[in-house]
Parts: structure tokens; C-alpha cells; sequence
């Protein structure tokens, strides 16, 4: 598609003549699919909890979306790809990698905190950027998002907070779904089949929700019936995933309190039936895979196990409605996640002292995390219509990476121990809501003594303590200005680690500490926001402009020599608009759209301040985009929703070298339709890439290892879902 078709396609989402989608006030509507799951959005006020309390979304200041249960389940429809339903419904949020990796996968320009019911996902002291891939989509009930910097659950959300809420038992007695899923491109070993089991029971005070899956999948292709090449940090395709998970409450004291468990075990292991073959981007041929796992072409051996994520979560949550005139919630968790990453023979897993031969090794990142999460809300505390919430989080996450075949360091143990008592006020004062608050980040990260790898010279490096103290702050206005329009504006402090690892491991020069690192400052974000909406019955309409900026950035180049990453520590502005309408002109018919526009800035070089000339790209910041759907409930029992995803062409830093980038943009069409039948159960039907288009993924057009891939073909999916 050319500048100008973008251009007019973007016009055309923008018109408002029949396309908007909920914006910052409202959530993100979602198609009208099976009519037992359709969602509600349009109907009474639209509660919100990723603000820690339940909230009137017309009572906070910034922009929230809530990707509600039919779009979540429209979206598994399409794919079992977790971060897709974000890149068609989130206005800040960025193309999807189609991978495990979410390289390049950002919230407004930045790294967005994942949360699974609250409890972080995101390891910010060494992110692999393979977070997003933590449970099987089927548990999840709906999505919060919130963007912009924010400080509310500690470290990580410099872009935002992306909280994937699981789904509890809510109705009295028994009930039980089944699901089964096949898709295919119609080539060889192309197929991804999927069963999957849930239980619900209620019976009075008592409930327990249960869910299991397993899915496999076969090798993807382009449109052009090319095999698309496995990814350096992990592929959806040539997997098998197997996911459990429980939840078990209790209500008691006249339902005003309530003892919540859950467990969660999610492993998605790539079956090594394939590998990597590089293609040519000289002669525009794409990465491709073949056949066979890599093996030792002399010996035939295998040269390295599979690669997986792993992820474990349990917690124990009990909150009470009726304490003081308040409500208490307290969370108590243990999360492991393992990340294994595909093996290589890259230069910095050589050491001629463990083998003179050539070395195939592979990196893990582990990561566990204890933690307690505390919140007190008093309403109507002092005076009529003032809120309060208080409260403490106190977590310690140990994160290391290692080359597993040989047990090597490559970023020792980072110890990370944090403090985080906090304070809100919201103060409801008639059409106008004004809220402030507070948070204390008293952390630290130590890092015992370690030496270095072979290809960094083998340096010995002091450990020590880093230590992080903050106070954030963050304020908001909503006015509600009658005819269903408001208007906010709200400032935001986020803070983060940055990627604490890949300095760690980079170190190649003797007589540095751990303390003496500048790499390892910490990142304080703030954001500014502004925003207009209107919500009345026939629909929404929102647009806000943000800035975000830092003195001290991360952000991420290229290695020349190993094709790895690098931090950069420089200053970082971005600017942005997000605009998302809907409109409902009858009940069976929904339109929607949105649109994002992103910029950022940093300088040329690091400890350099001014000028900020430099155009961050797509490591960083993804192209502009738009995104249209129509749903029509053609009969009680059916409805179709076709969409429209476009990113635009862009062109950055020209004539600056390697700082130049081009990135050509692309328009991707998915159908989705369902029925339900009596006595069989919902039949669901989805297309991706219904027109079959050849492109290659925008992350896939600049030079950085192993990446030239094309994006998926087209791919018809069959569900049948059947409760009982």
C-alpha cells in the first residue's frame, strides 16, 4: 500500500462517519460473538480494577482500555498468538513479532509491565522480551490496559500496565466447556490443533474454577508457500504447550470477605522439528526453516536441547469489604518463570578452555519472585465524596541468565529487594473528579562477585549494592462536561530498572564494579496527558496527546560484531496521539477504529544531553497505525466481524548511516464468524490474512540477527466450543 492509500485509509478510520471505537474513558469494544459471551460494554457503567479498587472508568484520569471477553475470544478465533488481541484493540500498542519474542513489541514507544491477575510477568532486570507468553489466552477473562508511565505496581511500566484478569466460577452449580480447535495454511505440516477443558462450580459461599489445554503447532508459512524461519528468541511455531490452571474462593462473613487461591503451570517447548536456514536480504528472499534439528554434521549428535517458556504462579489473595467503612485487599505470591532460548554458535559462547572444537550452547533466564501486594480504600473519608488508598508492596525477584549446556555465568544473580508504600486521594466534587497520590521506591539490587565470559576477556568484576530510592508522584482531573463529553488531563511518574543484564554480561575491561557501572542508573519516566471524549448511546469517540520523557533513557541498538543488543543510556522524548471510537448504529451492528501516532527522540551518543536529533526506530518505536472492524449480529444465534490492521510506511534519520531506516508499511484483512447450534455447540470460523498478502513484519526490516522473516499467510481456523 502506498503513503497515500495510508494516508486515506487513515482518513477514512478518522472521519467518524461510521467508525469509532472506545477510547480512553470507555473500553474497547469488542464484536458481538456467541451471544452467551457478548460483552456489555454499552450497558450501565464499565468497572475497572487495575487501578488496585474497583472504579467508575469515567472516574479516572488517563486512558484505559478494556479488552473485554468477547474480543478476547474473537481474537482466539483468528490466533493463539497472547499479544495480538493488544497489537488490533490498544491504540499504543505495537505490531506483533507473530513470535515468542516481543522484541520491538512496545506500549507508547516503551516497555509495557505484564501482569497476570496483578502479579507481574515482566523481569525488567534482564528482559528477554519473551514476558507475554505466560498462560493459555482460553483462562483469561478480559484484558485492562492502562497506558502511560506509571509507578502503581512498582517497577516495569514505563509504557503501561497490561493486566490479563483469569475468569472465576460466577454462577451457581456446574458447568463445563469443552473446546477444540484445528487451523491450517492447507501445506505440509502447517496445522495447529488445540483441546481444551474448563470446569466452573458455585454453590453458595464456595467456588472453583479449573482449566486445562494442550496445543500443538506446526510450521507457519508466508503467503507465497515459503516456510518462515525460527526466530533467535523463540517461535510459536513447531511448538506444543500444555496449561493448567485453578482457582478456588470462599465468601464468608456474609459475603463481605473472601479467601482466594490460585496456581497456575503454563510450558510452551519447541518440538525441534525444524531449523533455521538464513535467506537474503540483498536478493529480498526471506529467512526460511527446514526440515530436521539442528545436528553436528559430522557426528550427527544433537547440538542442543529445545527451547521453552515455563511459568509458575501461585498466590493466595483475601480481601474484606466491610473493614473501618473500607475494603482491605492482600496478595501474597511465588512466580517462577523460566525462559530457554534457541542455541547458537555465536562468538560469544566460544572458550577454547572448555572446547577447542566449535561451542553450541544456550542462554536461560530464570527469574522468581516473592511477594506481598496491600491496599486499604476508604471512601467518603473526612468528607463526602473524598477517597483514600493506601497501602505497601514489598517484593524480592532474583533474576539471572546462564548458558545452560556448559552452566556458565553470563549475568550473574541479580538480587532485587523492594519497599513500596503508597498513597492515593480521589475527590469526587459533582461533574469534576480530582485525584493525586503518591509512592516511596526504596529498593536495592545486589550482585555478588562474578567473572566474565571467554569472548569479555574473562574480567573479574566487583559485586555490590545498587541502591534506588524514589518518590513518584502522579495527579489527574476528570471533568464530566454533560451531552456525555468529559475531558482529563493527568501527570504520571513511572520508574524502572533498566536492562541491568546486558551491561553485566557486556563488561570486557578490568577493574570495574558493580556500583561504578553508569549503565546500571536507574529510569524515571514522566508522562503528561490530555484527552476529550464523548460517550452516549449510540457509541464513543476519544483522542488524547501524551508526552513521555526521561533524562536518563533505555534504549536498545545493535552489536555490529555479534549481531547482540546494546543499552544505551541517553535522554528520551516521545510524543504521541491515540484516538479509538465506536459506533452502534442498531444493536447487531458495531464499527470500530483506531489510530496511534508515535515519535521518538534521543540524542546521537551517550552522556550527551542536547541536541535530541536522533529518531528512535523500530527497536524502539513501531510505524504509525490504524485499526477498523464491523460486527453484525445477523441472527440471535450468529454474527460475522470483519478487520482491518495498517501500518504506514516510514522513513527516519536519512542520510545519518547506520541511524538511517526505512520500513515499508502493509494492510492485513481477518474474518471472523460464528453460530451456535443446538444440541453441537458454537461453531467459530477465522481467517487471518484473508487476502493472502505477502509482507514482511516492519521488525523484520531492519538488520538484526536472524530476523528476516515474512509474515504469515493466510490461515483458516474451525473451533467448536460446547458447554455443558
Amino acid at each position: 500500500m502506498t503513503t497515500n492509500a495510508h494516508l486515506t485509509f487513515a482518513a477514512f478510520l478518522l472521519s467518524g462517519v461510521a467508525l469509532p471505537a472506545v477510547a480512553q474513558l470507555a473500553p474497547q469494544p469488542a464484536p458481538v460473538s456467541d451471544p452467551a459471551s457478548a460483552d456489555d460494554s454499552s450497558q450501565n457503567t464499565v468497572i475497572v480494577t487495575g487501578t488496585r479498587s474497583p472504579k467508575a472508568i469515567d472516574k479516572v484520569a488517563g486512558a484505559v482500555t478494556v479488552i473485554t471477553p468477547a474480543e478476547v475470544q474473537r481474537s482466539l478465533t483468528i490466533t493463539e498468538d497472547a499479544t495480538a488481541v493488544l497489537a488490533r484493540t490498544v491504540p499504543g500498542y505495537s505490531e506483533s513479532n507473530q513470535t515468542m519474542n516481543t522484541l520491538g513489541e512496545t506500549m507508547r514507544g516503551r516497555t509495557a509491565l505484564y501482569m497476570f491477575d496483578g502479579i507481574p510477568q515482566s523481569t525488567p532486570l534482564r528482559d528477554g522480551s519473551r514476558n507475554a507468553t505466560f498462560t493459555d489466552m482460553s483462562t483469561i477473562q478480559r484484558i485492562e490496559v492502562i497506558g502511560g508511565a506509571s509507578a502503581a505496581e512498582g517497577i516495569g511500566a514505563a509504557g503501561g500496565l497490561i493486566n490479563y484478569i483469569s475468569k472465576r466460577a460466577t454462577e451457581e452449580g456446574t458447568h463445563i466447556g469443552l473446546t477444540g480447535r484445528f487451523g491450517s495454511q492447507y501445506r505440509d505440516d502447517s496445522a495447529i490443533w488445540k483441546i481444551g477443558g474448563t470446569i466452573a462450580h458455585k454453590s453458595g459461599d464456595f467456588d472453583v474454577f479449573a482449566a486445562a489445554s494442550y496445543v500443538d503447532r506446526g510450521i507457519t508459512y508466508d503467503a507465497r508457500g515459503r516456510r518462515i524461519g525460527l526466530s533467535a528468541s523463540s517461535s510459536l511455531a513447531d511448538t506444543k504447550q500444555v496449561d493448567f490452571f485453578l482457582k478456588v474462593g470462599h465468601d464468608f462473613a456474609g459475603g463481605t470477605q473472601r479467601l482466594e487461591a490460585t496456581a497456575s503451570y503454563f510450558k510452551l517447548t519447541a518440538k525441534g522439528d525444524y531449523h533455521y536456514v538464513a535467506g537474503s536480504r540483498a536478493l529480498g528472499i526471506p529467512d526460511t526453516a527446514e526440515p530436521g534439528p539442528p545436528r553436528d554434521p559430522v557426528t550427527g549428535q544433537l547440538l542442543f536441547a529445545p527451547d521453552f517458556n515455563r511459568f509458575q504462579q501461585y498466590a493466595l489473595n483475601y480481601s474484606n469489604s466491610d473493614l473501618v467503612g473500607g475494603s482491605l485487599v492482600v496478595t501474597g505470591y511465588f512466580a517462577k518463570q523460566e525462559m530457554r532460548f534457541p542455541g547458537d554458535n555465536s562468538v560469544d559462547k566460544q572458550d577454547p578452555l572448555i572446547s577447542s572444537g566449535v561451542i553450541f550452547d544456550q542462554s536461560e533466564i530464570l527469574s522468581k519472585k516473592y511477594g506481598l501486594r496491600t491496599s486499604y480504600t476508604r471512601p467518603d473519608f473526612l468528607t463526602k465524596g473524598l477517597e483514600l488508598r493506601f497501602g505497601v508492596d514489598l517484593v524480592h525477584d532474583q533474576t539471572r541468565q546462564y548458558l545452560a549446556l556448559t552452566n556458565r555465568v553470563w549475568v550473574p544473580p541479580m538480587n532485587y529487594t523492594s519497599v513500596g508504600p503508597y498513597a492515593q486521594l480521589s475527590y469526587d466534587l459533582g461533574p469534576v473528579t480530582l485525584s493525586g497520590g503518591w509512592r516511596h521506591e526504596a529498593g536495592t539490587v545486589k550482585v555478588d562477585d562474578y567473572t566474565t565470559t571467554y569472548y569479555r576477556n574473562r574480567v573479574f568484576v566487583k559485586g555490590g549494592k545498587l541502591k534506588y530510592t524514589n518518590d513518584l508522584l502522579n495527579a489527574g482531573i476528570v471533568g464530566r462536561l454533560g451531552g456525555g463529553f468529559s475531558a482529563f488531563a493527568t501527570y504520571g511518574e513511572g520508574f524502572t530498572l533498566p536492562n541491568v543484564g546486558i551491561p553485566l554480561r557486556n563488561v570486557n575491561v578490568p577493574g570495574k564494579t558493580v556500583e561504578g557501572l553508569l549503565d546500571l542508573k536507574a529510569v524515571v519516566f514522566k508522562n503528561k496527558e490530555v484527552g476529550v471524549n464523548w460517550r452516549g448511546r449510540m457509541g464513543s469517540v476519544g483522542v488524547s496527546y501524551y508526552q513521555s520523557k526521561s533524562d536518563l533513557g533505555s534504549s536498545l541498538s545493535i552489536d555490529p560484531i555479534t549481531r547482540d543488543y546494546v543499552l544505551n543510556r541517553r535522554p528520551i522524548k516521545i510524543y504521541g496521539i491515540d484516538f479509538s471510537a465506536e459506533f452502534r448504529p442498531i444493536d447487531s451492528l458495531r464499527l470500530n477504529a483506531l489510530f496511534s501516532h508515535v515519535l521518538g527522540k534521543t540524542s546521537a551518543a551517550n552522556n550527551v544531553t542536547e541536541p535530541l536529533d536522533v529518531t528512535l526506530g523500530m527497536l524502539n518505536i513501531a510505524p504509525d497505525k490504524a485499526n477498523g472492524q464491523i460486527s453484525w449480529q445477523y441472527a440471535p444465534e450468529g454474527s460475522v466481524s470483519l478487520g482491518v490492521t495498517s501500518f504506514f510506511n516510514r522513513n527516519i534519520n536519512i542520510g545519518r548511516g547506520a541511524l538511517e531506516e526505512h520500513t515499508k508499511g502493509y494492510t492485513l484483512f481477518d474474518l471472523t464468524t460464528n453460530y451456535r447450534f443446538k444440541q453441537v455447540g458454537t461453531v467459530s470460523i477465522g481467517v487471518e490474512n484473508l487476502f493472502n498478502k505477502f509482507y514482511f513484519l516492519s521488525s523484520s526490516q531492519i538488520d538484526i540477527y536472524q530476523n528476516y522473516f515474512a509474515g504469515r499467510g493466510r490461515t483458516v481456523t474451525v473451533t467448536l466450543h460446547r458447554d455443558f
